[in-house]
């Protein structure tokens, strides 16, 4: 089968960064699900590993995690799906990824693709949108009130493709005020399409940005990036025994400034039930199923952002670029081979 890896973690302006290569088409075993993958979108930990992570001696790493496509085959235990069903999914960190004609998947991570959508748009949600819920209703359990706090939500990075699925599920499924961030005239309209109630500017000083709203300090913060540069600004924004969350990788996170006013401080990252095997495991494809009914009755929108031409090396290799170049909105997918 035809796919794109890598041997050497490399900048992708080098020439083995991603290459074109063919591998042997996999076999599911009991619960996996044989996908025929039609669409990719490509995400910022697809550029991390890339640049960080080196396959074992003489192999090639595939890379790639969301995906939408046809299930062709089931493995001996599997029993959510049948072949000819179109799913949609983010996958675990196993060694070989979606950027793959075929690809292996637990059917417990996997959701079954919005009708209403084709393959491009639904491949552009699952590894945001689980990110998003599980942030949102696992970690900081936003539909639980702060006493005393504004009902609000401050999401960091409200145009990328995490805080886009964030801005619309806390728009929809709560009464939260939404106030996300944007730097850019392009990207506040985009979070303002999406449902937030205010965009403020991440590049002044937060605090003063969401003082100025009037409205109170908000009960929850969500950072989706550069949570670093932004940590004491979060800290003096937030309103005492509110809820902070983080999904990004910050050099240092010195959470001391959170304690006198006691807010509690909540990782979340979306391949922990995969990587353990949590009881729960199966929420993701549940959470994925929600996802898909609500796409289905126009409450929530796909973040597609712009297509990027068939999967390959050369198109996979811009795609990544312009990820490590910050300046993506929305999501980045790749249809086809």
């Amino acid at each position: 089968m035809r796919a794109v890896g890598y041997q050497i973690p490399a900048p992708i302006t080098d020439e083995a960064s991603l290459v074109d290569i063919e591998l042997p088409k996999p076999e599911p075993k009991g619960r996996d699900l044989l996908v025929e993958v039609k669409a990719i979108s490509v995400n910022p930990v697809d550029t991390k590993v890339r640049r960080s992570v080196a396959p074992e001696a003489g192999q090639w790493r595939v890379l790639g995690w969301d995906a939408a496509g046809r299930v062709v085959a089931t493995g001996a235990n599997a029993s959510l799906f049948r072949p000819g069903d179109d799913v949609f999914y983010s996958g675990a960190l196993a060694p070989q990824g979606t950027n793959a004609e075929f690809h292996l998947v637990d059917e417990r991570l996997v959701g079954r693709k919005p009708t209403s959508l084709g393959y491009a748009e639904a491949a552009a949600l699952p590894l945001t949108a689980v990110t998003a819920w599980e942030t949102l209703f696992d970690r900081l359990d936003v539909r639980k009130s702060v006493a005393g706090a504004a009902p609000a939500i401050l999401i960091i990075g409200g145009a990328g493709g995490v805080g886009s699925i964030a801005v619309q599920l806390a728009r929809q499924l709560t009464g939260l005020t939404v106030i996300a961030t944007a730097s850019r005239p392009e990207t506040r309209d985009w979070a303002l399409g999406l449902g937030a109630h205010y965009v403020v500017d991440h590049s002044r000083p937060l605090a003063a940005e969401v003082a100025a709203l009037g409205i109170g300090a908000p009960s929850f913060v969500f950072s989706t990036t550069n949570t670093d540069q932004h940590l004491a600004e979060i800290a003096e924004s937030i309103a005492p025994q509110g809820r902070f969350a983080v999904i990004d990788d910050p050099k240092s996170l010195d959470i001391n400034p959170f304690k006198r006013k006691s807010v509690s401080v909540h990782w979340e990252f979306m391949f922990t039930r995969s990587m353990f095997e949590t009881a729960d495991m199966a929420a993701q494809g549940e959470h994925l199923n929600e996802l898909a009914r609500l796409v289905d009755t126009g409450a929530i929108r796909t973040t597609l952002g712009e297509t990027g031409g068939l999967i390959n090396a050369a198109n996979l290799k811009r795609a990544h670029a312009l990820i490590e170049s910050g300046k993506a909105k929305g999501k980045i997918v790749l249809e086809g081979f």
